[in-house]
């Protein structure tokens, strides 16, 4: 897996210019056309949420992320209190995940199965940025999802970002609202190019868009708060 010498991030506000409609017309129909698929299909071979490996040993999953995060906070107990740096707190500045984009799919039952994140169709190569600061415990192909990034925020948040094409980023890597991650792609259980957005609670996966929208992120209206939108109830 390529990992290029350096990494973007962006910076300011972001408005990329609409895409014509022809590109629009595409990624749309694509999304569409393999929605109900992708929410079956997908999810039927996504990892379970204890298992975010997707390798079936949710133990092994957890001793992971866990020496991860020992490693990170030993790292960090050099330069400051030990007490201090094992108390991880949640970031508070979030960021949308991918600047241009369409949803095509939220958070929901689907033929009795969970669709358990925000689908954003976007075209293949769209760069993929770290919704918020924390520490990347996964960056790797992970079954249904395809080349997924998973990162670990503190506070017991977990964000995921499934389908990459490209992974730019490295397990064990702290990154901070904005650090360019991946790019969009169509990998795993994916029939379209899009940007699977997961938000997982003490594990548990929980409806995203409520989540962002309470910390400044109003991911259907493409809007954010830190940047001076007004982020409406």
């Amino acid at each position: 897996m390529d990992h290029p010498p350096t990494r973007g991030r962006y910076r300011g506000r972001r408005r990329v210019p609409t895409p014509p409609c022809s590109r629009y017309a595409v990624v749309l129909t694509t999304a569409l056309l393999g929605a109900g698929m992708v929410a079956l299909g997908a999810q039927a071979a996504l990892p379970d949420h204890a298992d975010p490996l997707g390798s079936g040993d949710a133990a092994a999953s957890a001793d992971l992320v866990n020496r991860l995060l020992a490693e990170d906070r030993a790292s960090r107990d050099d330069s400051r209190d030990g007490a201090v740096a094992s108390e991880q707190k949640a970031p508070d500045v979030w960021l949308l995940p991918v600047q241009t984009y369409h949803v095509t799919s939220l958070y929901g039952t689907r033929w009795g199965r969970l669709h358990a994140g925000v689908d954003l169709a976007a075209t293949e190569g769209t760069p993929m940025y770290a919704a918020a600061a924390g520490l990347v415990t996964l960056c790797r192909w992970s079954s249904g999802y395809g080349y997924t990034v998973q990162i670990t925020h503190g506070g017991g948040i977990t964000t995921i970002y499934g389908h990459a094409s490209k992974l730019l980023c490295e397990e064990g890597q702290r990154v901070q609202a904005g650090d360019l991650i991946a790019k969009v792609g169509n990998t795993g259980h994916s029939f379209g190019s899009h940007l699977h957005y997961e938000i997982r609670l003490n594990g548990k996966a929980i409806e995203p868009t409520g989540f962002m929208k309470a910390h400044g992120v109003d991911i259907i209206k493409h809007a954010q708060a830190v940047y001076g939108d007004i982020i409406s109830d």
